[in-house]
């Protein structure tokens, strides 16, 4: 079981469909939520500034919108998977987009972070198959 999960989306009402998905799955203990890449870069930053410990939660999976306003998924790619975020960019990022566009396909392949593309709502049987593929 994964002891944190990070939902990125600008979409409230996609952030509560994941949240309660994957609590119904339990896959992990805990969940938390951004709404935009910014956002999520803002809670990373707060995590390495002020959890010194190295026994803190971190997003062990990353569940990523692409098309988000302020800061995008690719965008938000470029920045965590930079040496700033080292300590966290160990997590597996889950493109969860509505639109499967085949250069976002292509893209998506050039970050090696990035383990699925898949299409948007989650469901349980998604989450049963990354269970599988992530060995948990």
């Amino acid at each position: 079981m994964l002891e944190q999960i990070l939902c990125i989306d600008d979409d409230p009402i996609t952030l509560m469909l994941c949240k309660k998905v994957i609590s119904k799955s339990q896959i992990c203990h805990e969940i938390i939520t951004a709404q935009n890449g910014e956002e999520a870069l803002h809670q990373f930053n707060t995590l390495k500034y002020t959890n010194k410990n190295k026994d803190s939660k971190k997003p062990e999976l990353i569940f990523l919108d692409l098309n988000m306003p302020v800061m995008g998924g690719w965008e938000f790619l470029d920045h965590f998977t930079s040496s700033d975020y080292a300590e966290f960019n160990t997590a597996n990022v889950i493109v969860l987009s509505s639109t499967i566009d085949p250069e976002d396909l292509a893209k998506a392949k050039k970050y090696p972070i990035i383990i699925d593309f898949l299409s948007k709502p989650i469901t349980l049987p998604m989450l049963e198959y990354l269970k599988k593929k992530i060995d948990l």
